[in-house]
């Protein structure tokens, strides 16, 4: 065959660029054809939006982004390779031991494993990962292989792994592929990284156990986590973020600055917030509902529970009825209500109060509005997930013609919340249908790609950093999501914005329009914060307790030297009060040492010491969290530096 006869598959790159290749060339080939440093480095490649082996042959024209270490989906294929490394390990060490499921997660990966009659214990942990490192050095390669059901159920049945076995009934055949590296071989969809030499630095975690499939009826399998790097210097820095990360764990933070609470007794996964913690929710609270005034929503409050039938009308029972709290049943036959899962239906029935008019528009409506969610006890985690929640929502009811507008002044809203509050690095995520797979979504086509239009032209003429995330879309619209890293680099989605034609379309929400006919509106969700609880979680770890003088539940501590200054001191608090300064009185009968070193365990901002000299002249010594001593002020002096560095705080972020 000449050369002009090879078929041809045409190659679109992510800058946009096509070019041509031999029909069967693989994401490899293309790698290396780019340049030898990109193919030493390419971890995965992803072919028309599914991730891929890098060998896997092409067969038609496509999409393709090659993935690295730096891609989300390239972590998850390396720490999908790694969970398999774990495996050989584990089956050299402990021969005749049976497997579960072993994916990627966030941070690293996991296997669950039955040991059967055989100990193990987290002491051993040691063991593996230095088995781990030697069969990584072997450079094994990850090899796919097709394989029919009656095959795959054969070579398990020998093995005698009841796990597989139930994984794959549920497979078709003409689906199945198995993975081999070394001397082990697992069923599994893949991908995988080339081979195991990639894999330079493991450090297993954690180990815990797992009911196998989430059943409790089932067998209790061990979990052991673990997470690897490219590079021993990753691992190393991980390590010393997780030991920073217990430091500014929100739950052990939480407890010391007495901010909230859990009891057995309320119920699991329902957050107590106690006085402090009570005066920084509300601040923050207060500091949105400040923001939106000037934007022009208005408040509404909803009841805690709603009909079932207002959620079946809003198609959210249907997707998501088995997450919530069962019905609440009435005396009254046939009458049911849900504990309120989410606030927007109940918007859409505050639209519908009276006939709406185009020139009313956009309307927009404002709730913290508490729901609760029906999670599993083993998915619980302080406040990061929880059953019951407040989100900062709002829905802005506007004509097809205002949803671009509306969108970007959402945006301004948002990003005026994160820089008032120190987020200064995230990225934004656009989050679209799954176009191979429509089922999962109401509505018609033609609204879902205006939607989309309209949040892909506001994000790039707001300029934000934008990836692209297909099959991420609520089931009822497109939206937009804030990613925000902490001070320790880990990302948080944090803030939401999504349009949707599809619930004005279900309350048949109208307006009368120009020419005097009845029209749908569009409603935009949005939710800067998220929820109260899931943000006030990732602040406290973000600011490690410090929170900005504004914000922090008690900005002054006053420290009398002794019991001979209480007076004073309660006149010196007296006028801080007067000038919405809070805090306390230190009257305890202990050395002003300990007060002060309490004061700095407590994170408060300012430690105002009064004694005999302080008292005659009517001043204060100063003292700042973290930077000690500040000098001597006169009390008006010390309100004006106060209200200073507010106002610095304020302004710098804002601005």
């Amino acid at each position: 065959m000449s050369q002009v006869d090879i078929e041809k598959v045409k190659i679109t790159l992510p800058d946009g660029s096509v070019r041509e290749y031999p029909k069967g060339i693989t994401a490899m080939d293309i790698a290396l054809g780019i340049s030898e440093g990109l193919a030493r480095n390419v971890l995965s490649a992803k072919i028309n939006g599914e991730v891929w082996d890098l060998s896997r042959e092409i067969p038609a024209d496509a999409t393709v982004q090659l993935l690295t270490w730096n891609d989300k989906e390239g972590k998850a294929t390396f720490w999908h390779s790694s969970a398999h490394l774990m495996a050989e390990a584990l089956e050299y060490l402990y021969p005749g031991i049976k497997f579960g499921i072993g994916p990627p997660i966030d941070q690293g990966f996991y296997y669950d494993v039955d040991f059967g009659d055989m100990e193990f214990s987290g002491e051993k942990l040691g063991e593996i990962e230095d088995k781990m490192i030697e069969l990584a050095r072997e450079k094994n390669e990850y090899y796919r292989q097709g394989i029919s059901k009656q095959e795959a159920l054969q070579y398990f049945k020998e093995k005698g792994d009841e796990y597989k076995l139930a994984l794959i009934e549920d497979l078709e055949d003409g689906s199945i592929t198995f993975y081999r590296q070394g001397n082990f071989t697992d069923l599994c969809k893949g991908p995988h990284i080339p081979h195991t030499g990639f894999i330079k630095a493991v450090k297993l975690t954690n180990v815990a156990g797992a009911y196998w499939r989430g059943d409790e009826k089932n067998k209790q399998l061990t979990r052991i986590y673990g997470i690897t790097f490219p590079k021993q210097k990753e691992l190393k820095e991980y390590l010393h973020l997780v030991e920073e990360a217990k430091k500014r764990d929100h739950r052990k933070l939480g407890k010391e600055l007495e901010l909230f609470a859990f009891s057995e007794k309320v119920g699991m996964g329902l957050p107590l917030w106690l006085p402090k913690g009570a005066v920084l929710r509300e601040r923050l609270e207060n500091f949105l509902k400040k923001a939106q005034q000037k934007a022009g929503y208005q408040p509404v409050v909803s009841p805690h529970i709603g009909g079932k039938d207002l959620y079946v009308t809003s198609g959210h029972y249907e997707k998501y009825g088995q997450d919530s709290f069962q019905p609440i049943h009435t005396p009254n036959e046939n009458e049911e209500f849900l504990l309120k899962p989410m606030n927007c239906p109940h918007h859409c029935e505050i639209y519908k109060v009276r006939p709406r008019s185009y020139k009313e528009l956009p309307i927009r409506l404002a709730e913290f509005g508490t729901v609760y969610r029906y999670e599993q006890s083993g998915e619980l985690h302080g406040l990061t997930r929880v059953r019951g929640f407040t989100q900062d929502d709002a829905h802005i009811f506007c004509r097809p013609d205002q949803v671009k507008e509306e969108f970007k002044k959402v945006i301004d809203l948002v990003l005026y919340v994160f820089r008032s509050l120190s987020f200064e690095d995230f990225t934004t995520q656009i989050s679209l249908r799954d176009p191979n797979d429509k089922s999962k979504y109401i509505g018609e086509d033609s609204a879902w790609e205006q939607a989309e239009k309209d949040i892909q032209e506001a994000a790039a003429e707001k300029g934000l950093d934008t990836i692209t995330e297909l099959g991420e879309a609520a089931f009822y619209g497109p939206k937009l999501d804030f990613m925000v890293k902490d001070a320790l680099g880990r990302s948080w989605q944090l803030g939401t914005i999504q349009v949707d034609y599809q619930l004005p379309e279900r309350f048949q929400l109208e307006y009368i329009g120009a020419d005097n006919q009845r029209h749908r509106p569009v409603m935009i969700h949005r939710a800067p914060f998220g929820s109260m609880e899931r943000f006030v979680a990732v602040l406290i770890e973000h600011c490690a307790g410090n929170f900005p003088l504004w914000l922090s539940p008690e900005q002054v501590a006053v420290l009398p030297i002794s019991e001979k200054y209480a007076n004073y001191a309660q006149q010196v608090f007296e006028a801080l009060e007067q000038h919405d300064i809070t805090g306390f009185i230190d009257h305890r009968d202990e050395k002003i040492g300990r007060k002060i070193r309490d004061a700095e365990i407590k994170k408060v901002p300012f430690m105002l010491i009064v004694g005999e000299k302080e008292q005659e002249e009517n001043k204060v010594s100063v003292r700042k969290h973290g930077e000690g001593d500040q000098g001597s002020f006169l009390l008006k002096e010390f309100m004006n530096h106060f209200n200073e560095q507010v106002e610095n705080q304020t302004r710098v972020k804002a601005g």
